[in-house]
């Protein structure tokens, strides 16, 4: 018996959502609705904070690196997704 690397690729590929061009461009705009509204919510957690002095403690000092996270991340993702989904 022959000793080796025994490792196999298994790719799939969705394709169900992408041949109804009605459900793409839902998948599209929810998508989309929610990717806006996510970058929304954390600039407003990030402005509150760096706005009021009274919330110049550690505890929002991590909040708003969260936020600033959570913007990288779904900044990163969600257009290339979007960009998947059109093309």
């Amino acid at each position: 018996m022959e000793r080796g690397n025994q490792t196999g690729t298994c790719n799939f590929i969705f394709l169900g959502i992408m041949e109804d061009s009605d459900l793409q461009s839902l998948l599209f705009d929810m998508l989309l609705s929610m990717y806006l509204v996510t970058v929304l919510e954390n600039l407003l957690i990030i402005l509150a904070t760096i706005s009021d002095s009274h919330l110049h403690t550690p505890m929002y000092f991590f909040l708003s690196n969260l936020s600033l996270v959570d913007i990288g991340f779904t900044s990163t993702t969600v257009p290339k997704a979007l960009w998947n989904i059109q093309t």
